[in-house]
């Protein structure tokens, strides 16, 4: 079912396409008005710029903001109410737990960005993993071969709920149910009933119960903290040279102040020595499930920001006409983005198995789509298509995984869990259309 609202771009109609990358002053109230009329200063000061934000939070452009407050809260009150919860062991177990919801929701974050949806993403990974896992098993497979193929037949999967949404016209929402169902099949079929297959590959398994040497860590770290802070000069000495508005030379140190202290600061919390007995185990080093997430956040959102793919996307999602009018092919957009979307959701189910040591006929069957999807909204992705990025869905994809993470430390009871993740989701759902109609009522 297609959830696209009225169109977002200003006018309502034409050929205006706008840009998920217009600057701060251009965006002003939530959207990009796609001209440079706001660039015509050399430099906006710190006050500018805040007083930009303040008007974007009024004008509805909430983005992470919700999702970062309540990932606080969390964090507060189950520290408070538990000793155990921000232990090294806990978190770092955490990270891992919340490794295939994040990864699956940053393929749905494709899909939602065009007001659609794809339900089948769960037990299309739950199809893939069995794949993975038979190749591997049965044919003795290279890792990566399986892995490639794995990722192969969530490609396919995705192509064809593509073309049937973008070429024959079925809804998104009938499309998606009909695979949901069909496709639980295929691991029932190959595993049979009550049987499941074990996921020990040794790189594999060692995704979730593995880690990454500590001095490896540290020059990942490294490296990972040089070119952040190279890229925001390069930005901004860009802008400069071309007189194009920017932010004051000290709001960038503090953002690259800021990135480095986070990033060093869970470096060196992870490469502690975080065994229950540590007199005799060693458990130390970053699990290898983070720098996967990592690596395809950091990939996906330059796919978003930085590719004419990207805007085009942003562009369908906005306003589908408008994008046809400007040129763009909507259906070779389409069918991409259930493509990435039914990949993703392979390797989530790569790492689902990897975590849980083995894949089953019910695997990617149960809430993993519901988190999934819970995850993207969460974090920031509109329902209503054209907003969204790719760190949303790793935003959200840590507070779906914080709540039943904590809640267990706690010893509640399981329906709570449950009660507790949907009213989290209804709340960001609100949030979503309270910010919609304020976009609405500013005209943009």
């Amino acid at each position: 079912m297609s959830m696209h609202s009225s169109p977002t771009t200003p006018g309502g109609g034409g050929s205006h396409v706008a840009d998920p990358q217009t600057p701060a002053r251009q965006t002003a109230t939530g959207s990009g008005s796609g001209d440079f009329s706001g660039d015509n200063r050399s430099q906006n000061t710190a006050r500018e710029v805040f007083v930009d934000y303040v008007n974007r939070l009024r004008g509805g452009d909430m983005g992470s903001l919700p999702a970062l407050l309540g990932l606080a809260v969390l964090f507060v009150v189950f520290g408070l109410a538990h000793d155990r919860f921000l232990t090294t062991y806990n978190l770092t177990n955490l990270v891992i737990q919340a490794g295939s919801i994040c990864v699956l929701a940053m393929g749905l974050v494709f899909v939602l960005l065009l007001g659609e949806i794809d339900l089948s993403a769960g037990v299309a990974g739950g199809a893939s993993a069995t794949i993975t896992a038979l190749v591997i098993i049965d044919h003795g497979w290279a890792w990566w071969a399986a892995v490639l193929a794995g990722i192969a037949v969530g490609a396919v999967i995705g192509l064809s709920i593509g073309m049937l949404v973008a070429i024959l016209g079925i809804p998104s929402f009938v499309v998606t149910l009909a695979f949901f169902l069909a496709l639980q099949a295929v691991p029932l079929r190959l595993i049979g009933s009550g049987g499941s297959l074990r996921f020990n590959q040794e790189v594999l398994r060692g995704l979730s119960v593995k880690n990454v040497p500590v001095t490896a860590g540290w020059v990942a770290a490294g490296v990972l903290v040089v070119g952040y802070a190279a890229l925001l000069l390069l930005r901004y000495r860009s802008r400069v040279a071309k007189g194009l508005g920017h932010r004051p030379l000290s709001l960038v140190g503090l953002q690259i102040v800021a990135f480095t202290a986070i990033v060093l600061g869970l470096t060196t919390l992870l490469s502690q020595n975080r065994a229950v007995n540590p007199d005799v185990f060693n458990i130390s080093g970053i699990p290898w499930v983070a720098p996967v997430v990592i690596a395809l956040l950091l990939f996906w959102t330059f796919v978003l920001q930085r590719t004419r793919f990207g805007r085009h996307l942003y562009a369908v999602g906005g306003n589908a006409e408008a994008a046809r009018r400007a040129g763009i092919n909507v259906t070779r957009i389409k069918v991409a983005a259930f493509v990435i979307c039914s990949g993703m959701a392979a390797v989530s189910g790569i790492l689902a198995a990897s975590y849980t040591g083995k894949v089953s006929p019910g695997s990617g069957g149960g809430n993993e789509l519901l988190y999934a999807v819970g995850a993207a909204v969460i974090g920031g992705t509109s329902l209503f298509g054209g907003r969204g990025r790719a760190v949303d869905a790793v935003i959200g994809g840590l507070v779906i995984a914080t709540i039943p993470n904590g809640l267990g430390l706690l010893d509640q009871a399981s329906y709570i869990n449950f009660i507790v993740t949907g009213t989290v989701l209804l709340l960001a759902a609100s949030v979503d259309a309270i910010s919609r109609r304020r976009r609405s009522a500013a005209g943009v």
